[in-house]
């Protein structure tokens, strides 16, 4: 920005001699600086990074997309929708999604996450499995948008750990009246069940159920989230089609 002036920026004056900003216009009384000033806070709002803000980057659609991929991702979210509402649906006081696809996804990550954790104790070992069914979703979602700029498939990944935790919170209820068949054949009371443990070390094992609720709602929570996510961005998207 320049700190004299030869002509007035608003009437359009010319002057004899340049004026410093400090100055104002003998013409319409216009002062250099205040201009400045306001020039700077209109380049600043008009900024699209400082005008969207942390929100409006995280519903942000890609920059253009072909209509075969616009109209997949809405059968993606579709089909996610219909298929949340079935495994929220499981009666978790019987880890009824046990027996469920999805169930199958998670439980080679959670054991996963028990071998990952070996090195750092006994304890997190054993919490390794639930967590890393956690965090492995998650963490793709996040990955998603740093490096892809992919706000849907980080929705996506929202509700798969939702999902993830939907099927943790049969696992939780499970801990204080042991009935689920573990991956040995037996029940936690015959043999190591990772919530008995959890919640005993952490003394809140009479409170199990309760944790298993909680879980469970918490899970259907964020499985929405993802879904209005991906909406939203879906939304959008379809004003940057190819």
């Amino acid at each position: 920005m320049t700190d004299t002036y030869s002509q007035c920026p608003k009437c359009g004056s010319k002057f004899p001699q340049p004026l410093p900003a400090t100055e104002s216009c003998p013409n319409c009384g216009l002062y250099f600086f205040k201009w400045q000033q306001s020039v700077r806070k209109n380049d600043i709002q008009e900024d699209p990074s400082d005008q969207q803000g942390l929100l409006e980057a995280l519903i942000a659609p890609r920059e253009k997309m072909d209509r075969f991929s616009f109209y997949g991702r809405i059968g993606v979210l579709l089909l996610t929708a219909v298929w949340g509402w079935f495994l929220f649906g499981y009666d978790y006081r019987t880890a009824e999604i046990n027996e469920s696809f999805m169930h199958n996804i998670v439980l080679p990550i959670h054991e996963a996450g028990h071998v990952l954790f070996i090195p750092f104790g006994e304890f997190l070992a054993i919490l390794g499995g639930s967590f890393l069914q956690l965090a492995l979703p998650f963490g793709i979602g996040v990955a998603f948008i740093l490096k892809n700029r992919d706000n849907f498939g980080a929705a996506v990944c929202l509700w798969w750990t939702g999902a993830s935790l939907v099927d943790l919170s049969a696992y939780i209820y499970d801990s204080l009246h042991p009935q689920m068949l573990l991956l040995g054949g037996h029940t936690g009371e015959d043999g190591p069940h990772d919530w008995i443990y959890l919640l005993d070390t952490l003394g809140q094992l009479q409170h199990a159920q309760g944790w298993g609720v909680f879980v469970h709602l918490l899970g259907g929570l964020t499985m929405l989230a993802g879904l209005g996510w991906g909406a939203l961005v879906l939304k959008r998207q379809r004003f940057a089609l190819e």
